[in-house]
């Protein structure tokens, strides 16, 4: 079936930047309440700027133009927009929120905020800094209340010439930059132009229902669309009221496992594991219209199993397997199947427990669920919903719990297993003065950051034993604080954090090199250790190349 016997037509266009913020503007185009708010970190928001400005594809939007009045939000970017206008069609954004939110409220924004560095005053306030030719992104947030130098080009001048105008007259009053004035003036008339001509891919459905458009975007973004399987869902089921939509329920869930400080869920694993509950064999598939159907006969009262079940297993990887934060998951997939074993059974013995522990522990190790098709996921939905019920057990054989990773990389499964580990081994850190460290609030607050470099370049510097979780003095590094550590106590400090003697002695001789090697070692044997004692095999090879492979 065509889009046009959908009702529906397919209209790819090309349209100025400025036009389609123009739209945003007066209340022409919206964004439906289904979709979800806006989300992007502030690195996302200046690598977009970037890839604009090095001319690099950023993505078509997806636009659907109607007579049908939605839903919508009455702010985007934080900013108020007219209400839709009634003397004509409207147009719906579909796809491209984030990106439009960004360059809206950047490219539009009229005044700057100079007294907070709270992140939502200074979130929309992208400056270009003149003058530094590199490869480097030369797009930055001014985070300071007080003004940014004088070559710092604020975005949200480029569209406007008066207030163009007044950077450039701030620019050559500064007399630091005086001997390049006219080099700097002419970058940013450059980048200006660059940002006025920017032309966006749009392709615009014209006319139809909701259901329609949907499904049309569906078959348009087969592969990676970045509209979510539960936003696709609630579209397809969107009621013009106040009705609670699939993903604000997801949200919901979100919220609700976020604030017992185990961090965000992905809401795609959440509506995966709405789908096991409710029944669904295959949890992998997009097939939008038949869950939109199933709705309406029970999938919604899953949710609230499924909210249940997903606190349930939270509480178990914390308690019994000794998982702090969502984010050290070796794979969503091992998420969605706790819901489903969870959800299924409701008082297990700690025997069944156990067993269960071990089957996140060996699926970690040895990278079961790396790129796992989808009949390799039914087959492990099925397998959990009998061992839950009791009609079968947990398949175990021939797994091999891989080696030693050899670089530290939070996208590998295997340095996620990593971390879970050493957490536990080594939960009593401290710092110089013999404080204790918490790590897992480092590592909720600063992510890889709290992951120190002991080394900062060289052939090992990416190793795992060449991290250390560790705060310093201001100026101090990592080195530096190990080496000035006292005896007596410093000989527990060390400890504390799986240093061995032999490494710290490497270390004394300005050794960087031995002391990895020799810390790898000792964690690796350690780790290995931990492996024997769950009765999971072991791999041949000590260490190995850490695979990225996040599901």
């Amino acid at each position: 079936m065509t889009s046009s016997e959908l009702g529906t037509v397919v209209k790819p266009e090309v349209i100025l930047l400025e036009n389609v913020l123009g739209e945003i503007a007066t209340g022409r185009l919206r964004v439906p309440k289904f979709q979800r708010p806006f989300v992007w970190r502030p690195e996302q928001m200046t690598e977009l700027f970037d890839s604009i400005d090095r001319s690099y594809p950023i993505g078509s939007l997806l636009i659907w133009e109607t007579n049908i009045q939605l839903a919508s939000l009455d702010k985007i970017a934080d900013f108020e927009v007219p209400p839709p206008p009634l003397d004509g069609r409207v147009a719906y954004l579909l796809d491209g929120h984030q990106r439009l939110s960004t360059l809206f409220g950047c490219l539009r924004k009229t005044v700057p905020n100079t007294n907070s560095d709270e992140q939502h005053d200074w979130l929309w306030e992208v400056y270009r800094v003149l003058g530094e030719r590199n490869d480097r992104n030369q797009f930055q947030h001014w985070k300071k209340p007080s003004l940014p130098p004088e070559n710092y080009l604020p975005m949200r001048s480029v569209l406007r010439t008066m207030d163009f105008l007044t950077f450039a007259r701030r620019l050559q009053e500064a007399e630091k930059f005086s001997d390049r004035i006219d080099l700097l003036v002419d970058e940013a008339e450059e980048l200006a132009q660059r940002f006025k001509s920017y032309q966006m891919a749009t392709v615009r459905l014209v006319g139809g229902d909701l259901k329609q458009a949907v499904t049309v975007f569906s078959r348009l973004n087969s592969s990676g669309q970045s509209m979510t399987p539960d936003q696709m869902v609630s579209a397809l089921t969107y009621q013009n009221d106040d009705t609670e939509t699939l993903a604000d329920r997801i949200k919901g869930i979100q919220e609700d496992v976020d604030s017992d400080g185990f961090g965000t869920v992905a809401s795609i694993t959440i509506f995966r594991s709405i789908l096991a509950v409710a029944g669904e064999e295959d949890v992998q598939e997009a097939r939008w219209e038949v869950l939109a159907e199933r709705i309406g006969e029970g999938l919604a009262e899953s949710v609230e199993e499924t909210a249940t079940a997903l606190r349930r297993a939270v509480e178990f990887l914390k308690k019994d397997v000794g998982v702090p934060l969502a984010r050290l998951v070796p794979y969503n997939a091992q998420i969605m199947l706790l819901v489903a074993f969870f959800n299924a059974a409701d008082n297990p013995p700690q025997k069944k427990l156990d067993i269960l522990s071990k089957w996140f522990w060996t699926t970690s190790w040895s990278g079961y669920f790396a790129g796992a098709n989808t009949t390799q996921i039914k087959f492990a939905l099925q397998e959990m919903k009998n061992f839950a019920e009791g009609r079968g057990n947990l398949d175990l054989s021939g797994q091999v719990a891989r080696p030693f990773p050899d670089r530290f990389d939070m996208r590998s499964a295997r340095i996620r297993s990593f971390i879970i580990w050493e957490l536990q081994r080594y939960s009593q850190r401290l710092d110089h003065a013999g404080e204790a460290i918490d790590a897992v609030s480092l590592l909720a607050k600063l992510d890889t950051g709290a992951y120190r470099h002991v080394m900062t370049h060289g052939k090992d510097a990416s190793s795992p034993a060449n991290r250390v979780v560790m705060p310093t003095l201001p100026g101090v590094s990592i080195k530096r604080t190990l080496l000035g550590l006292a005896d007596e106590m410093g000989n527990e400090v060390l400890a504390s954090h799986g240093i061995p003697a032999k490494a710290v002695e490497k270390l004394q001789l300005n050794d960087t090199g031995g002391f990895i090697k020799e810390r790898a070692a000792f964690l690796a044997e350690e780790e290995r250790k931990f492996i024997s004692e769950l009765g999971v095999p072991l791999s041949k090879k000590i260490a190995a190349e850490a695979d990225i492979d996040t599901d």
